[in-house]
This record gives structure tokens, C-alpha cells and sequence, in this order.
């Protein structure tokens, strides 16, 4: 099955590069982390809890890391913040308002470039602050400047920054996908994602977030929006190649994988999961299913998914966090546990042989990250938490970061000599 437009080439460009951990799911985008000589198991009780700290506001943003100071996002009464926090305590050095709330609380993590901030909140209020005290730059936003929907749950994403460019997803009909210029907020291209394929999904974005690809020698975003997964050119925002049969009409949350010239895209309601390749063609690219896996065999609904070698590690199924080892570039199953150690979705996050799955009960677990079978190598619930536990975890300098609506948790998971 193929399913993709023909575009012009564009040049290739170098793949992004980040250090530390200064946007959602880490340098690369794919809740990797380089962190190396952590615990392989854990004591009964968990790891030693260094330090909390409390006030935060609801919500379930995830944490960006930049010098001495932690930023998060959090609402208070009706209103979203960015908060920057001390590294050492969590203290709150300062807090910005961004824009009135949505529903229960935003899901975007903030995300940092120089001295600067770029947050997203619910009603699609985009901010660009100052690192050191927050004072505003500019602001945007996606349903008054370009004609963006409001989803069921408020916009969730979490910004790209690419180079001299920011990377939004107001997900309207004639810009389903922007860049603006980071240091002034002006539009560069408006990217408007067209129908494409038989399941007649809306241009709507809000839970995904954009991920680089140079897949077929072509510098792109990769997103996942009410249509389906899309790659959209960088220089000048150009509709490449769309795939809908991942799409579904509730919400599209997780972040697709790029690794080479492949895509894995999942949703949960029952949808499924695709691997696609993508390739040159005689004037373009095309976009091939390699396969597609039925929502009993492999769904996320959110908490992501995390790809260690030849393999992809999460979640299974919709509402669940089953832990799942699948090989990705055949779609088999190699091992799958039919109950995990928590409750219900589990977000998950990689580092040194490990996938930490933080379920959405306050359960957090690691599971080995090997193809030889599932290995259950520690356990437990942290202390006063408050469900649904969505946020995603964060390891980073020997310690696990766990934000829980208003509490941040630190817990020291490095291998003492």
C-alpha cells in the first residue's frame, strides 16, 4: 500500500543537534537519554527520594532543563504558567502567565533555545519569555492569528525549535503547520496539510509534536495530526507526503519515531500502528507502508514509545501501558506482557538499558530494554500522588525527574562507587 504526494527534492541538511535536555522527550525527541552508570534494579521501595517540591499548579507538563533552572508549565485557578524552578530544590525563581486554561491542565513541556523560552498553553497562547526572568517577547496565537481549532483538550504540543525558526501546529485548514522566526515571531511559511487518503480526518493538531527526519534526502517535519502522520518540507513548508490509516477521529497524541529513512506512527482507540518508508521517487518521495499493526496487536495511546537499537519499547493498548518489545522494521512482536506493574497509560523514557515506565496510577518501574524477554528489574509507587500521573519522566544527570500536577520528585538513580 502506498500511500503519498510527489514533491521537488530539496537540498539535505545536517540533523539537529542538542545537548542536555531543553525540549519534550530530550535532545533528539525520542525519550532517549545518554545518561550512563544508573541502577539496573532497584531496592524494594524504589530509589532514594533526594528532594520534592510542591506548587507547582495542575497539569502534566513534562520538564526542560538549562543551566541551574528547571522549567515546567502549570495552571493556577484558570490560568497557565510557566514556571522556572531551581535545579538544586525546585524552588520557584519566577513564573509567567501564558493564557487562559483548558480542561485539566497543559501537557506542553517548554522548550528552550538560548536565552529564550517557547511555551504553548491550552487556548493556543504561543510565548516567547526570557530564560532569566521571563519577561515576554512575543506572542501568537494559533485560533486568532491563523485559524487553528480548539481540540477537545486544548493544544498540548510542545514547540520545535530548527535552527533560526519555531515549529508550530495551529492545525487550520490553510496553516495546518507554521515556522516563525524565533527571535521575532514572524510568520516564515503557513503549511496547509490537504485530504488526502479515505478516512477523511480534520487538519486539527493538538497533542503531537513535530519531530526532524532527512528521510530520502529531504530536511522535514514529521507530525501527527487529525488527519494522519505528514511530513512537510522545511524550507518553505511544502505538503510532501501524508498517511491517514493511523488517524483517528478522538485525539492523535503520541509523537512519531524517525530513525533513517522510517516513520512509526501509532494512535490508541483502536487504531493501531505503521511502519512507513519513506524514499526517492522519479520527481519526489514516496511513502510505502511497510506494515500496519492491528489495535489488538500494538497501539499507544499516549505515553510513547521509544526505539533502543532494532527495537521499539512502550506501552500497549488504548488507556493501558502493556509493556511491548516490538522488532521495527517487521512489526513482530517479539515480547508482550499482558499486565504491567501499574495501572492504566504509562509514559516512558529510555536510559542505560532501561525503559522507565511511569504509569498513570504513580507506579514507576524500570523494564529491561532487551529483545531476550520482559524483565521487571524494580518497582515502585510514589508517595502521595495524584492521578492521572501523565507526565513523562525525565532521567538526567543521575537522577529520575517525576512531575505530579503540582509536585516535582527527584529520586537518585546513579550507581554509587
Amino acid at each position: 500500500m502506498v500511500v503519498g504526494t510527489l514533491f521537488v527534492l530539496s537540498h539535505a541538511a545536517e540533523p539537529a543537534t542538542s545537548g542536555g535536555w531543553t525540549q519534550w522527550r530530550g535532545p533528539l525527541r525520542d525519550g532517549v537519554s545518554a545518561e550512563k552508570g544508573l541502577l539496573q534494579t532497584w531496592p524494594e521501595g524504589g530509589p532514594k527520594l533526594l528532594w520534592r517540591a510542591d506548587g507547582l499548579g495542575e497539569g502534566y507538563s513534562s520538564l526542560s532543563f538549562a543551566g541551574d533552572k528547571i522549567f515546567t508549565m502549570g495552571k493556577r485557578k484558570n490560568t497557565e504558567h510557566v514556571l522556572a524552578l531551581s535545579a538544586k530544590d525546585g524552588k520557584i525563581l519566577w513564573e509567567k502567565p501564558v493564557g487562559q486554561s483548558y480542561s485539566s491542565g497543559n501537557g506542553c513541556t517548554p522548550t528552550l533555545d538560548g536565552d529564550r523560552v517557547y511555551a504553548v498553553a491550552q487556548k493556543g497562547d504561543v510565548v516567547c519569555l526570557a530564560q532569566k526572568d521571563g519577561t515576554e517577547l512575543w506572542r501568537l496565537n494559533y485560533i486568532q492569528n491563523f485559524g487553528g481549532a480548539l481540540p477537545s483538550w486544548g493544544f498540548t504540543e510542545s514547540p520545535l525549535v530548527d535552527g533560526d525558526r519555531v515549529i508550530l501546529t495551529p492545525g487550520g485548514p490553510e496553516a495546518t503547520l507554521i515556522a516563525v522566526d524565533k527571535l521575532t515571531g514572524n510568520v516564515v511559511w503557513k503549511s496547509a496539510v490537504p485530504k488526502f487518503g479515505s478516512r477523511g480526518g480534520d487538519s486539527k493538531g493538538g497533542y503531537s509534536s513535530v519531530v526532524v527526519s532527512e528521510a530520502a534526502g529531504v530536511r522535514q517535519y514529521v507530525q501527527l495530526t487529525g488527519r494522519g502522520c505528514v511530513g512537510i518540507r522545511a524550507d518553505d513548508g511544502k505538503f510532501l507526503w501524508g498517511y491517514d490509516r493511523v488517524a483517528n477521529g478522538v485525539a492523535n497524541i503520541p509523537t512519531p519515531i524517525v530513525h533513517e529513512n522510517l516513520v512509526f506512527c501509532t494512535s490508541g482507540y483502536g487504531t493501531g500502528s505503521a511502519l512507513l518508508e519513506l524514499s526517492k521517487d522519479a520527481d519526489g518521495v514516496k511513502a510505502r507502508e511497510v506494515y500496519f499493526l492491528e489495535g489488538p496487536v500494538m497501539q499507544n495511546h499516549h505515553g510513547g514509545l521509544v526505539r533502543v537499537g532494532d527495537h521499539i519499547y512502550g506501552g500497549h493498548g488504548h488507556n493501558q501501558g502493556f509493556p511491548i518489545c516490538i522488532e521495527m522494521k517487521t512489526g513482530k512482536v517479539v515480547w508482550r506482557k499482558d499486565r504491567g506493574p501499574g495501572r492504566r497509560s504509562a509514559a516512558v523514557v529510555y536510559a542505560d538499558n532501561q525503559v522507565y515506565f511511569r504509569y498513570e496510577d504513580g507506579v514507576v518501574a524500570i523494564i529491561g530494554a532487551t529483545p531476550k524477554g520482559y524483565e521487571l528489574n524494580g518497582s515502585f509507587t510514589t508517595p502521595d500522588n495524584h492521578p492521572p500521573c501523565w507526565s513523562h519522566p525525565v532521567v538526567l544527570n543521575g537522577k529520575l525527574y517525576l512531575r505530579d500536577q503540582g509536585t516535582l520528585l527527584v529520586y537518585d538513580v546513579a550507581v554509587k562507587n
